[in-house]
């Protein structure tokens, strides 16, 4: 199968949201071979580890990164350049997003969509779905390179520390952003990621970044994998070669920040709306920060959606339109992509 999408990365709605299911052809209902089931022959996630002839905990299997997504990085730990920066692309988010012109995300890659984790004797291999990347860690002793080449997902090297597999990566270029909301880096980053399966469905990961010329000190991302049985990765190809990003909305400078909005408006928006994903139906929730409208999907992405007028809002390039009935009521919204218009019902309120 060929899937061609143009679709923003780091914030990823674009990848989850309004994508018609996959068609039967692929073998997405495929039971998982020599997994650990229940008695009703669904898998069991709560089973032990499995591990390796040598007594390691292997990593091997489909996943996918989880709901959890904490982080320790305050606005105060950025500094001036990369801060401002941030906001920018915050108000603008198509404006150069890795899925809008077709690139690597960079460090960011394990939010993208499913991966899967093949672990050798000499090297760990992740394949990703989206956008059909891999990564080499190798565990063969060898140092990380001294003068690297950057590339968009750099050089990584691995090690056990217990229980724990740790990967250290260097050599990144410093055209990807890290982090929610995102934020740039230069090449100076260096990123371990520390990597421990708690039991057979479950992995938790802790990302730090630490970057001295874009941050003041090294932040951490605490998040987990969560094991997709009896399923398979699809094939992902991004070529438009950046013609899709004309049709996206890219507000001026001058109008960066949006509109503001009453508060009492955005709270009729707040609450849970079904959205649909390349694998079927999820929830979106919206929220109210302050005088901000917040967009979260579970294991996809969260961000703040810059308001264009009450009823229309920028999010991961795609245009969000809340839709009021004659009560006053939000019953459901419609997002506006260049693939066309979606409902997204709500689940918590009036229905459509």
């Amino acid at each position: 199968m060929r899937v061609t999408h143009a679709l923003n990365g780091v914030s990823a709605l674009l990848l989850l949201l309004f994508l018609p299911p996959p068609g039967t052809g692929q073998w997405l209902t495929q039971p998982t071979v020599g997994i650990p089931r229940t008695a009703d022959g669904k898998p069991n996630l709560a089973a032990p580890v499995p591990r390796t002839p040598d007594g390691k905990p292997d990593l091997s299997g489909l996943w996918h990164a989880g709901p959890k997504f904490d982080f320790d990085l305050k606005p105060s730990d950025v500094q001036a350049w990369a801060l401002t920066k941030s906001r920018e692309r915050e108000a603008n988010p198509a404006a150069d997003s890795w899925g809008i012109l077709c690139l690597p995300p960079g460090p960011m890659i394990t939010f993208s969509g499913p991966l899967t984790i093949i672990q050798g004797p000499r090297a760990v291999t992740m394949l990703y779905e989206v956008p059909n990347n891999f990564r080499q860690i190798f565990t063969d002793g060898r140092s990380l390179p001294t003068d690297p080449n950057p590339t968009w997902q750099g050089y990584s090297i691995g090690r056990w520390d217990g229980d724990t597999f740790v990967i250290e990566t260097s050599g990144l270029n410093d055209r990807s952003w890290i982090g929610r909301p995102g934020y740039p880096h230069t090449e100076a980053l260096r990123v371990t990621e520390r990597y421990r399966r708690r039991d057979f469905g479950h992995i938790d990961v802790q990302m730090t970044f630490d970057d001295p010329k874009a941050f003041s000190r090294p932040w951490t991302i605490a998040t987990e994998l969560l094991f997709d049985a009896d399923t398979g990765m699809l094939e992902y190809v991004c070529n438009e070669n950046e013609k899709d990003r004309q049709h996206f909305v890219q507000p001026s400078p001058a109008s960066s920040s949006g509109s503001r909005v009453d508060p009492a408006i955005l709270a009729k928006y707040a609450g849970v709306y079904q959205v649909m994903t390349p694998r079927g139906q999820t929830t979106a929730t919206i929220t109210v920060q302050g005088d901000r409208l917040m967009a979260d999907v579970p294991g996809r992405g969260n961000g703040p959606m810059v308001p264009q007028s009450a009823t229309h809002f920028l999010f991961a390039g795609a245009t969000i339109e809340f839709v009021t009935n004659e009560k006053g009521e939000v019953p459901y919204f419609v997002v506006h992509v260049v693939e066309g218009d979606f409902k997204a019902p709500r689940l918590d309120g009036p229905k459509p």
